[in-house]
């Protein structure tokens, strides 16, 4: 780490711009390319309330309430949170809010969002057992999350049969931060690297079962064809 921050939220709000930036290119990274319709597939129809937990800028919940879903969008970061508002796009209201400490009765929702932000909270398994609290029983929780393969390794070169090398523990949980620059834009991504097992014990104990699980691929015969890139999945609340 090279800056100050000590939390997942500071990180983030400190990259908040870039990202907005980088998120609204359409077409310039796997949301747009292919990820965006993988998830969706997942989805249920549209109940009375679906949260977008993590909304950053606003992108999904926006993608979510053209789909016909009455959103409520909820973001810790100041800078991201006023992004997706300002945005607008149909939705119910976008509110500032940690993922574990949610601003929502008890069972209100049918259906709780957490696209590729769960992975960026501070606290992941507070945060699934307030997904749990949120939902009605029989609601459901669609996450993508960066698989842990993928942020347990990294590519041994630039070729395309490059070998994947898992880099130090893959069972300890531990920050990681990825800089990127493609197509003009940078992008600083803080996250936090989870075991499978650990998402896995985060779902069932806060009453999950999951019901659908897939690792969506790009299809365009590069190297992440043949490694994990994500894990998006479908549980319900028991």
């Amino acid at each position: 780490m090279t800056d100050t921050a000590s939390t997942l939220r500071e990180a983030w709000e400190t990259h908040a711009e870039e990202w907005t930036e980088w998120a609204r290119r359409p077409g310039h990274d796997s949301y747009w390319r292919f990820h965006r319709d993988a998830f969706f597939a997942l989805l249920p129809a549209p109940g009375a309330l679906t949260l977008d937990v993590g909304c950053g800028e606003g992108r999904v919940a926006r993608d979510l309430a053209a789909r016909g879903h009455r959103v409520l969008a909820l973001e810790p970061t100041p800078t991201l949170s006023r992004r997706a508002a300002e945005a607008g796009g149909g939705l119910l209201g976008v509110a500032r809010a940690d993922g574990a400490a949610l601003p929502v009765g008890g069972g209100a929702a049918d259906l709780v969002v957490a696209f590729m932000s769960l992975q960026d909270m501070d606290d992941m398994p507070g945060a699934v057992r307030e997904f749990a609290r949120v939902l009605r029983p029989g609601g459901r929780l669609c996450l993508a999350v960066e698989h842990p393969i993928n942020s347990a390794g990294r590519f041994a070169g630039r070729e395309a049969d490059a070998e994947f090398v898992i880099t130090g523990d893959y069972f300890e949980p531990r920050r990681s931060r990825m800089a990127v620059e493609r197509d003009g834009l940078r992008m600083t991504f803080d996250s936090r690297h989870w075991s499978l097992e650990d998402y896995f014990r985060a779902l069932e104990g806060a009453g999950f079962l999951t019901e659908d699980l897939r690792e969506p691929r790009p299809g365009d015969g590069g190297p992440w064809d043949r490694v994990p890139l994500f894990v998006d999945l479908r549980a319900v609340r028991s």
